[in-house]
């Protein structure tokens, strides 16, 4: 069975960047990714089209990733509102956080970074967001790729009940 089509919407402030992070993510043949210049080409894309996930970028001043996403909710005419929202950000702070609730964002990610991160990062919504959908709590990693360990922020347990605590 074949992998369904996925839509990336990606919105950044920096054209090179943009492309750079399009190119990594449409490498992934069942990803259709679409960059956009403008806040407004992306609500009209989004009114016509559904959207999996948005990347947005904070360092953006014209379209700041928290009022850009709260646009995004407040929208009634976009028929689709369970996409997930990841916003690029050069620092988080608490102000930065606050906003990042207030406005629906799905998940921070601190510049500067890998194109390939934020490739993993899209992968394990989707694939979060394909298991809520089919009743399970969390997705099983596929065999070949590294377990999502987001669930636990910047700490990775190095001890599970599957692997005891060493006695010594």
């Amino acid at each position: 069975m074949a992998e369904p089509v996925r839509t990336i919407a990606v919105l950044v402030a920096n054209p090179a960047l943009s492309s750079i992070l399009s190119m990594v993510l449409a490498s992934i043949p069942s990803f259709r990714v679409r960059p956009f210049e403008s806040e407004l080409a992306l609500i009209t894309y989004m009114r016509l089209a559904p959207v999996d996930v948005v990347v947005i970028d904070f360092d953006s001043a014209s379209a700041r990733a928290d009022r850009v996403s709260r646009d995004l909710r407040a929208d009634e005419s976009i028929p689709q509102h369970d996409y997930q929202v990841i916003a690029l950000a050069s620092v988080v702070s608490p102000e930065t956080k606050s906003l990042c609730i207030a406005s629906g964002i799905d998940e921070v990610i601190v510049k500067p970074m890998s194109p390939k991160y934020l490739l993993e990062r899209v992968q394990s919504r989707l694939a979060r967001r394909a298991a809520s959908r089919s009743g399970n709590r969390q997705a099983r990693p596929l065999p070949g790729r590294r377990p999502d360990f987001s669930q636990y922020g910047n700490v990775i347990p190095l001890w599970t009940r599957e692997r005891p605590l060493p006695t010594h």
